[in-house]
């Protein structure tokens, strides 16, 4: 079993997946390309930052590539090992988020991520880490059944436990403890990974990054076109509210992010660019609205239904 991290492979690779996915993203985007900003990090390492904006089916995107060190973990990262904790470190990972215009297609995250801590790689602690959730305004079942088999499909060849593992963990981190439920129907999520060895592990994620289009792109054709109103999108930019307050209150990423010292336009390229907060606000009793949170976002096994 291979333990010496190569992180150059997983740069390469990250950076490859950051191409392929804008490229696709571009192709079914007819108003608007990606723009390219490469940045530096100030105690080393940089990045790349793709964003999309005011395009006729995304309202904003942003694909960011980053490879950033320190001299000292943040406690963010470290938080699962004290031992770890102020030791200089690596950190490298491709993170997407895309707000489409229209309210019938979901909202879609996805990250994958690699951390090296220590002063010698022959002796360092690391892991990887990442996953992709899906946050509909509207709910179908046959997106959810998607997601979740093209999800379990990537898992599936390291274990039949990945994905029921991955499921739950990702059911359980994306939850707003303060709201008392889910941002979105879930996926999958995992952290601290290094089960198998050092090959093994990056075949884990990139398995996880490679099938992120297959997951979400036959979602995003079905509804780009989807008939929607007023009515519609004032609902969307509602509960855009609460992908707004889980970001920014729980997100392990965007905490990550600012206590690395790191470039904050990357690190909230992810808020939706038009959003709202209504003061206790119901959705009507039997409206599509109500059937988001009362069935949608209630944890399932999507792949039973």
């Amino acid at each position: 079993m291979d333990s010496v991290p190569d992180i150059a492979a997983v740069i390469e690779y990250l950076k490859g997946l950051q191409v392929n996915i804008c490229e696709r993203l571009n192709s079914a985007e007819p108003e608007q390309d990606f723009k390219l900003d490469s940045w530096e990090h100030r105690q080393g390492g940089g990045g790349v930052t793709r964003v999309i904006q005011n395009g006729k089916y995304l309202e904003k995107g942003g694909v960011n590539f980053s490879h950033v060190r320190g001299d000292r973990l943040p406690a963010s990262a470290s938080s699962h090992r004290q031992s770890i904790a102020g030791l200089p470190f690596e950190a490298t990972g491709v993170s997407l988020v895309l707000h489409p215009v229209n309210p019938f297609v979901p909202t879609c995250h996805m990250n994958v991520r690699f951390f090296m801590a220590g002063k010698n790689p022959d002796h360092a602690v690391w892991w990887f880490g990442g996953g992709y959730d899906l946050t509909p305004y509207y709910g179908f079942k046959e997106d959810c059944i998607h997601w979740h088999t093209i999800a379990k499909s990537a898992c599936t060849p390291f274990g039949d436990d990945i994905y029921p593992r991955f499921k739950k963990q990702c059911d359980e981190y994306f939850y707003l403890k303060h709201r008392k439920e889910a941002r979105g129907i879930g996926g999958i999520f995992f952290d601290d990974f290094n089960e198998g060895g050092f090959s093994c592990s990056l075949a884990l994620m990139k398995s996880v990054g490679d099938s992120f289009l297959e997951a979400y792109m036959p979602i995003f054709e079905r509804r780009k076109d989807y008939p929607w109103g007023s009515f519609h999108r004032d609902f969307q930019t509602y509960r855009r509210g609460r992908y707004v307050e889980f970001n920014l209150v729980y997100d392990r990423g965007t905490l990550f992010g600012l206590q690395s010292d790191g470039r904050t336009e990357s690190i909230l390229m992810s808020l939706p660019p038009n959003v709202q907060w209504k003061y206790k606000w119901e959705a009507p009793s039997g409206s599509e609205e109500k059937c988001l949170t009362d069935y949608y976002l209630v944890a399932r096994d999507w792949l039973s239904e």
